[in-house]
């Protein structure tokens, strides 16, 4: 028989369990979550066009001698699907030296497609815009695909370079290669009065793509909202296009005979050259960044590229080819300072027989030009607080294998 006294230990000692094992209760852990909005290792994901995607990224510098002299990273340059054997979408071209893999403890994710608009197009190859486009069977648009993917992931800052395809870019290029290979030099043919490329810089379009810049960027939001994000838990750095050429002062090869595009692959006349740098190139960034303040978005940041590679653009006197310069190839000592950093622009005859380049790297930021681009970014994701800046040179060589670039 328990008498009293025993009994009153007895539920002395329960209640003195039965406190120690709330406590346990209370004080346990919660489990662990999942990657997503705010957990995790912070991503950086890119979207957008070639000038982000990383289109000629596979060279650095140009040699009309041997490709060999310029090939950074080979033929596997754009192989980005899981087995490293290929594309995930063809022709996307998404190098390895792009600008999304900042590092420092930063993953990055690269979902940008070269020829990619604003809105997605699915033809001889898909080109996916920023948009939700799903039909499926696989294929999504880049918010679509940011959305899926951040809900899994903790992104910190999207990057987006978006609507120099919506201004016809590539055809805008093909016809003031066309008018300098069509004329003579004392009956020059200008491309920047042709009505097919005027038409793209009236008001009405201009004020067209920017309102559809500005809608793609709102889809990004929106992608980020529903994953599961706050506006105040990532950033949308959005960058406008650097200038590929100089102006006509600023070529290495004569406007006479045929030199600026047999050998240096870049045929614009003088008045062209400073036509894109002076008109094109202001009215394209123009409508880039007027669209980010027409979004209404308030977590975003710019990063202003237009002069970022000065001094190193096509056929521009300060720098030349391998076999210009007598540098033996990309690896040698000083060859970042002194050769190109974008693509020549090539022909049917100068990249599709038996050779290693395509049309579509034509006037586009190179291996060089893309680790550059990738240091300012990196400036930008500012270990986490991200800010807007200009980028540029800094100095010459590499630091820690990069081109030395600042953010202004």
């Amino acid at each position: 028989m328990v008498t009293s006294r025993a009994r009153t230990r007895i539920l002395s000692v329960l209640t003195v369990l039965s406190a120690a094992f709330v406590g346990l209760l209370v004080a346990a852990p919660p489990p662990a979550q999942a990657d997503g909005p705010g957990v995790g290792t912070p991503w950086v994901v890119t979207l957008g066009d070639s000038y982000i995607s990383g289109e000629a990224g596979r060279w650095a510098g140009s040699s009309n001698a041997s490709s060999s002299r310029a090939d950074a990273l080979g033929s596997t340059a754009y192989f980005d699907n899981a087995s490293g054997t290929g594309e995930t979408i063809n022709r996307c071209h998404r190098s390895k030296s792009a600008e999304a893999y900042i590092g420092g403890g930063v993953n990055g994710l690269n979902l940008a497609c070269s020829g990619a608009t604003t809105a997605t197009s699915d033809g001889d190859n898909f080109k996916p815009g920023l948009d939700f486009f799903d039909n499926g069977s696989g294929k999504k648009g880049q918010a679509a695909m940011l959305q899926q993917f951040a809900s899994t992931h903790r992104v910190g800052m999207v990057v987006v370079s978006i609507g120099g395809n919506d201004f016809k870019f590539a055809d805008v290029v093909t016809s003031c290669v066309a008018d300098f290979l069509a004329s003579p030099s004392w009956w020059k043919d200008y491309c920047y009065d042709d009505s097919s490329v005027t038409a793209n810089f009236t008001p009405a379009n201009v004020a067209a793509v920017r309102a559809r810049i500005a809608a793609a960027l709102r889809n990004v939001a929106t992608a980020m909202r529903n994953a599961g994000y706050a506006d105040s838990q990532w950033t949308l750095l959005v960058q406008n296009y650097p200038s590929p050429i100089a102006r006509g002062a600023g070529f290495r090869y004569s406007e006479s005979g045929y030199t600026r595009q047999s050998t240096g692959g870049c045929g614009f006349w003088n008045k062209d050259a400073d036509w894109a740098n002076d008109t094109a190139l202001p009215t394209i960034n123009g409508a880039v960044f007027g669209a980010v303040a027409d979004s209404g978005l308030t977590n975003t940041r710019t990063l202003d590229l237009s002069a970022a590679f000065n001094g190193r653009r096509l056929c521009e006197n300060t720098v030349g080819l391998y076999e210009e310069k007598g540098i033996a190839s990309w690896t040698s000592p000083g060859a970042v300072d002194q050769t190109e950093w974008v693509n020549q622009i090539r022909t049917v005859s100068t990249c599709c027989s038996n050779s290693p380049y395509y049309i579509q790297e034509s006037l586009h930021p190179n291996y060089w030009a893309q680790l550059a681009t990738r240091s300012c970014v990196r400036q930008a994701w500012n270990g986490g607080s991200p800010r807007s800046g200009a980028c540029h040179i800094a100095g010459p060589g590499l630091v820690n294998g990069e081109p030395h670039m600042s953010l202004g």
